[in-house]
């Protein structure tokens, strides 16, 4: 018998980084220039036949990029259990605030062991890297690391670049955990279990930018 999950996943990072068209692209696959600014949060639905017994309702909500600062993002954060973090690779701006929404991230929603929910770091609009603002950029590699991401990608929603196995490594990491906190409350010790990202195990990692 085949049993449903939903799951909420956070679209989340400055304005005009690219998040609707990120979702639009996994989720209806099509692209457009001229998706009009995120008011307030706005979501959609993929439905992934995860397994021969488990079917995924993936709820992404698409928080607009000028409401990291405002109260509502705690209601819209409630009950998340994964998040991808955006920036634009041609904007350097966008990927100074990557620690910021990460930050408000972990301090607005948190797994049933109080550890931070699995997120995944976005460098979109990698089809664009020509403009050379990437040169200004760290490893990503070691700053996910550091910083407590399950994994990071090069992403272009025109070019539907990484798309799918970035929300794929996202929902791994998401129901490990899940399966992990759910055995850990079988055996009475959830107030003692730990997850130290161990995920990044099997990732499998775009190619490095050239410094």
């Amino acid at each position: 018998m085949q049993q449903e999950r939903l799951l909420k996943v956070l679209v989340i990072g400055d304005l005009g980084v690219g998040k609707t068209s990120v979702i639009k692209r996994y989720v209806h696959q099509v692209f457009s220039q001229h998706y009009q600014a995120t008011i307030g949060v706005d979501f959609a639905l993929k439905v992934l036949k995860w397994d021969h017994k488990t079917v995924i309702r993936l709820q992404l909500w698409d928080i607009a990029g000028q409401e990291r600062y405002g109260n509502m993002t705690r209601v819209y954060y409630r009950e998340a259990v994964g998040a991808l973090v955006v920036f634009d690779m041609t904007r350097l701006s966008t990927f100074q605030a990557v620690l910021r929404w990460k930050g408000d991230l972990d301090s607005k929603v948190a797994l049933g062991n109080g550890r931070p929910v699995p997120a995944v770091l976005l460098a979109n609009k990698c089809d664009q890297r020509g403009q050379g603002l990437c040169s200004k950029l760290p490893k990503l590699e070691n700053f996910s690391k550091d910083h407590g991401f399950v994994g990071w990608y090069e992403t272009s929603a025109k070019d539907n670049t990484n798309i799918d196995g970035a929300m794929t490594r996202l929902v791994e990491c998401i129901m490990a955990v899940e399966e992990e906190l759910a055995v850990a409350a079988g055996n009475g010790k959830e107030n003692n279990t730990s997850w130290d990202f161990g995920c990044f195990g099997s990732l499998v990692l775009p190619h490095a930018y050239k410094l």
